[in-house]
């Protein structure tokens, strides 16, 4: 680490001096991808697939493809600050030296809500998952069991819960190929429903090719992302340099790509109904890719593949859950937030993992004993990752083009990839439902009262 990188993060964890800071360093560089692949879970686009074959008129891989270049710009920007910055507290500890620390708080609350929604939103989708599975048992119980599963293996160590998140990482893997072979098999053997290039230029049903319906479902396709942004928590407990952080971020960001994109490509060959039906029938979205794969190979397919997301969906939680632990001990070391919160016991942030179960536990649950309760959950989520997002770009550009700390200005490293990024950012937010824009509108609110007034009794720490 260069003596720029070395002194960037002294000045961050100087904040937090009198605190207790004792992260265990023990995870390697597949324990990171790990943890990130679980969060973002290798079958993500299965929930949302018809929702974006509809809204992109059938080029639902076009959709992922563009995703993926337009996520690579905030990715870049991680691995620029986590190298700066190599701290728990990620876009929380990267505005605050990129751009001060009001903004650093800002950007910390503003990504809290994501991080502790979106476990909220996994533990759902794994409750109705095994609802489906086993009705005789309330969905909200199901959901209640798998946050507590899954905090208890946290509370465990980071280590341990990687070991565990890796079996359930290869299973998902494994789930996921058997789809692809068994797909495979059968476009060679029944041929395609659909032309062979209509998930990259549309299926024709709602007229010409429009790249605008293609733009309006990356808004949607990016929810399927956020997630890899976690592995910068964890830059604390990583063995071998923070080098191993910037590198499991965009690699894991690519590779999550190559999985979104190939098996969309291969459903939407699959899929016996039309873009334009899918638009005319909203009812039929949420069970599109299943009912695909149900229709095409066979219901033992489906079951396997609705098995395999109750149980990656918990654990994709339990990754969230991780990372928001990261996030609100960080702030609380940095007294932006209780220091009970700052402690740790044998190395690992059980007080701060405990405060994020118990509200993504209430969050969880209430939604589960809702009928609307998950389209409530899924129209907020994205809002605060995305703000976030958006300050972490400006820190880029603060750290190594305003303030000159990182030696000399490479003008497309540091000015126009974080401004591209957070022009992205900017639009997805602005392309988000009112009830997301309303809530993160709150929330950020309550953030400016809370910054103010700790302001006002000497709150700002000294870092």
């Amino acid at each position: 680490m260069s003596d720029t990188q070395t002194s960037a993060g002294a000045a961050g964890d100087a904040g937090g001096a009198g605190a207790e800071r004792g992260l265990r360093r023990s995870l390697g560089f597949r324990d990171l991808v790990v943890y990130g692949l679980l969060f973002i879970a290798p079958m993500a686009p299965v929930g949302i697939f018809g929702t974006l074959d509809a809204k992109s008129h059938g080029a639902v891989a076009l959709v992922y493809v563009v995703a993926t270049v337009a996520m690579a710009f905030t990715a870049f920007s991680y691995a620029q600050m986590v190298r700066v910055v190599p701290q728990a507290g990620s876009v929380f500890a990267y505005a605050r030296v990129g751009l001060g620390k009001g903004a650093g708080f800002v950007a910390g609350w503003m990504a809290m809500l994501d991080y502790l929604l979106i476990p909220a939103v996994a533990y759902l989708f794994s409750g109705i998952a095994m609802n489906s599975l086993v009705p005789e048992v309330s969905r909200w119980v199901w959901t209640a069991l798998a946050v507590v599963i899954t905090t208890l293996l946290n509370l465990w160590g980071v280590r341990a819960a990687a070991r565990v998140g890796f079996l359930v990482l290869a299973m998902e893997i494994v789930v996921l190929l058997v789809f692809v072979v068994s797909a495979i098999v059968v476009l060679a053997r029944d041929g395609a429903q659909r032309g062979w290039l209509s998930p990259l230029s549309g299926d024709g049903t709602q007229g010409a090719f429009a790249l605008s319906a293609v733009i309006g479902a990356v808004s949607i396709a990016v929810l399927s992302y956020l997630g890899f942004d976690a592995i910068a928590s964890f830059a604390e407990e990583v063995t071998g340099g923070s080098e191993k952080v910037a590198k499991a971020v965009l690699f894991c960001l690519a590779l999550a790509g190559v999985l979104f994109v190939a098996q969309t490509y291969l459903v939407a060959l699959l899929e016996p109904t039309t873009s334009a039906q899918l638009a005319a029938d909203p009812g039929l979205q949420g069970s599109a890719f299943y009912d695909a794969v149900d229709a095409s190979v066979g219901t033992w397919l489906h079951d396997l593949v609705a098995l395999s997301k109750a149980i990656g969906a918990a654990f994709a939680a339990l990754a969230g859950q991780a990372a928001a632990g990261r996030l609100v001990f960080a702030m609380a070391r940095g007294r932006r937030l209780p220091k009970v919160l700052s402690k740790t016991d044998a190395g690992v942030p059980r007080a701060a993992l405990l405060c994020a179960a118990v509200i993504t536990l209430v969050a969880a649950v209430w939604a589960a004993r809702r009928d609307d309760g998950l389209d409530r959950l899924v129209s907020v989520v994205n809002i605060g990752a995305l703000t976030a997002f958006t300050l972490l770009h400006a820190s880029v550009v603060g750290w190594f083009a305003v303030r000159r700390r990182g030696g000399p200005v490479v003008w497309w490293r540091h000015v126009l990839i974080p401004v591209v990024g957070a022009a992205i950012t900017v639009a997805v937010i602005f392309e988000a439902s009112g009830t997301a824009q309303v809530v993160g509108a709150i929330w950020l609110a309550v953030g400016l009262v809370v910054l103010v007034a700790q302001r006002g009794r000497g709150g700002e720490d000294a870092g």
